[in-house]
């Protein structure tokens, strides 16, 4: 097996991985804000917009502590970056 396509498999199981883990959140929020509605006198609900800022959010802060710092890490040198350290 050529390594482009193990680079293929390994990205299409990462994404249906992250799927299935967005679409065990969306279950799990929804559920709590439902035990919260029937437990308490407090109005709890899942709107899309709440689900939208969330998921900018999460967007947001894996470029920014995520790829930011691999980009800036992709351009040292490797032997004098572990020489800095």
């Amino acid at each position: 097996m050529n390594s482009s396509l193990k680079a293929s498999r390994v990205v299409w199981a990462s994404r249906m991985a992250a799927q299935v883990r967005v679409s065990k959140a969306l279950v799990a929020g929804s559920a709590l804000a439902a035990l919260v509605e029937l437990a308490s006198p407090l109005p709890a609900r899942v709107t899309a917009w709440s689900v939208a800022l969330a998921l900018g959010l999460g967007v947001g802060v894996g470029i920014v502590f995520g790829v930011y710092p691999a980009h800036r890490a992709a351009r040292l040198d490797p032997i004098e970056a572990l020489r800095a350290e």
